[in-house]
């Protein structure tokens, strides 16, 4: 999943860049309200964070400009402006939340996931289910159903996770490695030139190699399979 930060406070914009990063979320960090202008329509996120008291333009602006200009991503206001009036006009203007600071990660964390959930293919609790799997965003469990109904937890590390989490959100949808790539790593991270295809290789080793399947030459997708089918694979864990 991908963060659109707009902060402009050195402090407070690296640290939450730092949590949300470890959290396996990648980041894009902008640091005035003229760069935020734009800044949402020239990469897919998922989510914006928002500062009002901005430099060069107010972060109301910012906000009145996005909606304008059709941007239906959630936004969230992050900001120390507590007073009733602040908080009615942000969420007038089309924020779908309103936090103040300072305020802890864990519910920073939580308010993204309840703002992101929408999509058709996630539960009230945020998890995305595809025929056997289900990706719960909150502990980066997997949980695989076999073909006799038991199921199977699987731990993902923050990149398996971020990279798996972009497959599921969009099931049966191929994806290219640049637009994987464009969904787990943020403008400043280093990546190597097989980073996504480590990825995929770690992840299908943990699920199952039958559940990502490899387009040659255009990607990857999150595949659909009978329980009883995996199980019978379930011995190929080789990267196609």
């Amino acid at each position: 999943m991908r963060i659109l930060l707009v902060e402009d406070d050195e402090m407070i914009g690296q640290s939450v860049a730092d949590n949300l990063a470890d959290a396996a979320y990648a980041v894009d960090w902008v640091k005035n309200g003229q760069d935020a202008l734009d800044a949402p329509f020239s990469t897919e996120y998922d989510c914006c964070l928002l500062d009002l008291g901005l430099p060069k333009v107010d972060g109301i602006k910012v906000l009145e400009h996005w909606r304008r200009s059709q941007l239906r991503k959630p936004v969230i206001i992050l900001t120390a402006r507590d007073d009733l009036g602040d908080r009615v006009l942000g969420l007038d203007k089309g924020a779908d939340d309103y936090v103040v600071k300072p305020f802890e990660m864990a519910e920073l964390l939580a308010r993204i996931r309840a703002v992101t959930r929408r999509r058709e293919s996630a539960a009230a609790d945020g998890s995305i289910t595809y025929g056997d799997l289900c990706l719960n965003p909150i502990n980066h469990e997997v949980r695989i159903k076999d073909a006799q109904g038991q199921e199977n937890v699987v731990v993902l590390t923050g990149r398996e996770f971020a990279l798996f989490e972009a497959l599921m959100a969009r099931p049966g949808a191929v994806l290219s490695r640049d637009a994987l790539e464009r969904r787990i790593y943020g403008w400043d991270d280093d990546i190597d030139s097989n980073a996504v295809e480590y990825i995929i290789y770690t992840l299908r080793r943990k699920i199952g190699s039958e559940y990502i399947k490899n387009i040659r030459g255009v990607g990857w997708k999150v595949n659909k399979v009978d329980s009883a089918a995996a199980a019978a694979n379930s011995e190929d864990k080789t990267l196609e």
